[in-house]
């Protein structure tokens, strides 16, 4: 299957609780192309494993548009989510736990995860052997996960995510205890099923060099898209709503209620600082 484009428009969710509402997500605004490998980078609480969670239809937005290939996921019924999750849209949760049955060997795994895909007409599906040759396992077949080394284990689970075929592999915090070592080999895997198969991959993580190796990496903070990193450049994004996140370090030179004039010329804008607004205390 190809890699499936991901669109999100002004996508916000609110968590309902007794001791007040908390938005995890303020409006985000993101393209994926199909075939492309994305970082969501951030510290706990940003909102990146929200908008996974979104992505993938296990939480619904409270507002805005996310659109799957030809699917727009708030249309569809919570059957048809569903469906897509055992097809088109692999999911590797994190912590290895979520994603594996501890008792059963990985081909048995594999197997499990490919049986909605299995009754669809006209779908082929690799052989378990195959999937775990694509994540550096192959020959580990009739393993079980308490026979892996935790990097192992962490790919085991990637192959469960795509035994499928998805056109979509959504994977939280895949090198989050892992050392050097296996986050490497871990990349290395997610690297070679892009290659081979052209699958779009999103990856969540709080590890910059992951980022880095992935290519593009978008930074969440506060709940919107704060910065966008390219071939190790970083650049601020324009939001939806016109809003512009400045960088932590420039933030703090110039804190909220800084004034500036926007000067535009010889192709490029220029902010210039020019006071605080008045609070009407003084």
């Amino acid at each position: 299957m190809a890699g499936l484009a991901v669109t999100c428009r002004r996508v916000v969710h609110i968590y309902r609780a007794e001791a007040g509402d908390v938005v995890a997500l303020a409006g985000v605004d993101l393209s994926i192309a199909p075939g492309e490998m994305l970082a969501l980078v951030g510290p706990s609480g940003s909102g990146k494993s929200t908008l996974i969670a979104l992505l993938a239809g296990l939480m619904r937005p409270s507002a805005g548009r996310i659109t799957i290939g030809t699917y727009d996921i708030g249309k569809l019924t919570d059957a048809e989510i569903s469906r897509l999750r055992g097809t088109e849209i692999g999911v590797v949760l994190q912590g290895v736990a979520r994603n594996l049955l501890p008792y059963a060997s990985l081909e048995s795994n594999i197997r499990l995860a490919q049986s909605r895909a299995a009754k669809s007409r006209g779908v082929r599906l690799d052989d378990p052997e195959r999937i775990l040759a694509l994540v550096g396992l192959g020959g580990k077949g009739s393993a079980t996960v308490g026979q892996l080394a935790p990097g192992e284990r962490q790919r085991a689970a990637l192959a469960v995510g795509i035994a499928a075929g998805p056109g979509l592999l959504l994977v939280d915090e895949p090198t989050s205890q892992l050392d050097t070592a296996g986050r490497d080999e871990v990349i290395a895997a997610l690297e070679t099923v892009n290659a081979e198969r052209g699958t779009t991959i999103v990856v969540v993580t709080h590890d910059g060099e992951v980022g880095a190796r992935l290519g593009r990496a978008v930074t969440i903070r506060d709940g919107r898209v704060g910065a966008e990193g390219r071939g190790g450049q970083d650049f601020a994004v324009v939001a939806g709503d016109g809003t512009i996140q400045l960088p932590p370090e420039v933030l703090g030179d110039f804190p909220p209620g800084t004034l500036f004039t926007v000067d535009r010329g010889d192709g490029g804008v220029s902010l210039i600082p020019s006071g605080s607004v008045d609070d009407g205390t003084s």
